[in-house]
């Protein structure tokens, strides 16, 4: 009778774990990788001495605390530990908790900063560029730069630092010069750069690779700067057309749809997408955002380093001031857990690590967003605790989205947007929205006043007179 119950029971094991091993397999997952998966959640089982229909949000928490922890984990193996439990409890057990959590957060957060990182980027040392293919024949005639084309791009990033320009601007510029290079050696062009290298290029995107106006602009600036800052040219029109951009009018939600799209979200990236559309931040401005910042006496957020490098002042929504006080004061806690471990160092930019030795592990200069997990800076080898990674609330706001069935091009801009137009509409002037905006003149602001004023919005259609 014993051992016929102890078959029983392993049939119910092995019956499960063939659930699971199947589950995996539909998210793509084959074999043998996803043996490591049944490894994975069978340690996370262990740490949980209890069944797994009564695990709780808290018993997830501390397993992923104790995961991130870990530094000698690869991101790899931080990932599939943390897909792997996201099948067991959302797949297998179907937690409601589970299907909720933030389980990107988690699994877009690196062990280790890249070097091209948006934040950190600037303070590496100058080096080559990832090398760019146009496309197949440049390929297989595996095209590479000359030594004095390298070295033209190497003074180009050297005038951008110099000049202090956004290091997202940089990339995008010796992206596109870089692309240009390829394209006149695979021309057969000789190491002279003229203007009408330039813009057969410009041509070959318009008329071979077919990009947008927008993008054909973009090259041309970058190859303006090249030949203004590097060559000390002149970048010759002649008889070169720019293709025309169309004037479109920004995304907007309505009211209810903003509510809908943030009744679809939770945890952090809820408040994130809440603060975006309540203050009108960029993407990078709220991930970036301090703690010493955040001013609950005024009611108001500091944007630091805003587009242009500039600083600007806007409001705390008050419906979010309880909300991110509970997230301030966990994000205190764990900051003190750092602190004890050893850790607790976050990124400052410029010199002010050398200025203010000790600014980098106070509470003020945290982020108020941070990663769920510790990471290595591969420059100086500082295990720091950064910023969570922007694609986390991209993704959250895409999948809210589809979920709320809002049938729009939703972007996390689009917050943005909303927060513009909703206050044109509730009668605010154009010029206190500029400043809320950080833009620098107010013609870029008018367009929402174009939203507003569209004849759809104000003529009647003639089916309803009928």
């Amino acid at each position: 009778m014993t051992d016929g119950r102890a078959v029983s029971d392993q049939d119910k094991i092995d019956r499960f774990w063939d659930r699971y091993i199947k589950s995996v397999n539909h998210q793509g997952v084959n074999p043998p990788f996803d043996r490591w998966y049944v490894i994975r959640s069978e340690q996370y089982l262990r740490s949980v001495e209890r069944r797994l229909l009564d695990h709780q949000l808290s018993d997830l928490q501390s397993w992923l605390k104790e995961l991130g922890g870990k530094i000698s984990l690869k991101d790899w193996q931080i990932r599939q530990a943390v897909d792997a439990i996201r099948i067991l409890l959302c797949e297998i057990a179907k937690h409601d908790w589970a299907m909720a959590f933030d389980w990107e957060g988690w699994l877009a957060s690196s062990r280790s900063l890249e070097k091209g990182h948006s934040t950190v980027g600037r303070d590496y040392d100058v080096e080559a560029q990832p090398k760019v293919a146009l496309d197949a024949a440049v390929i297989d005639k595996k095209v590479t730069l000359s030594p004095s084309r390298e070295k033209w791009l190497e003074e180009m990033t050297a005038v951008f630092r110099r000049k202090d320009y956004a290091y997202r601007t940089e990339q995008t510029y010796l992206h596109w010069v870089r692309r240009f290079f390829l394209f006149q050696q695979s021309q057969g062009g000789s190491e002279e750069v003229t203007s009408e290298d330039a813009f057969a290029f410009l041509d070959y995107l318009v008329f071979k690779r077919h990009v947008s106006a927008s993008t054909q602009s973009l090259a041309l600036n970058s190859m303006a700067f090249l030949f203004k800052h590097v060559l000390e040219k002149t970048l010759d029109a002649g008889e070169f057309t720019r293709a025309s951009r169309p004037s479109r009018l920004p995304v907007v939600l309505s009211r209810d749809e903003v509510k809908r799209l943030l009744a679809e979200m939770s945890g952090m990236p809820a408040l994130m997408a809440g603060l975006m559309y309540g203050t009108g931040m960029r993407l990078m401005e709220c991930v970036r955002l301090r703690v010493q910042d955040v001013d609950f006496s005024y009611n108001q957020i500091v944007v630091r380093n805003g587009k242009g490098k500039k600083d600007r002042v806007v409001p705390l929504p008050r419906r979010y001031v309880e909300e991110l006080t509970a997230h301030l004061a966990s994000g205190r806690a764990l900051h003190t857990q750092d602190l004890a471990e050893g850790y607790g160092e976050v990124f400052l930019p410029g010199a002010l690590a050398v200025k203010y030795p000790n600014a980098a592990k106070s509470w003020g200069w945290q982020y108020v967003f941070p990663s769920s997990r510790l990471a290595t800076d591969p420059r100086s080898g500082a295990v720091r605790r950064h910023h969570i990674h922007e694609t986390g609330l991209q993704k959250a706001i895409k999948r809210a989205v589809e979920t709320a069935g809002i049938h729009k091009k939703v972007s996390s801009h689009v917050l943005r947007h909303s927060f513009a137009t909703h206050l044109l509409e509730s009668g605010y002037d154009i010029r206190t929205i500029q400043s809320l905006l950080g833009h620098a003149d107010v013609s870029t602001t008018m367009i929402y006043t174009h939203v507003l004023n569209s004849p759809g919005l104000a003529v009647s259609s003639p089916a309803d007179m009928l």
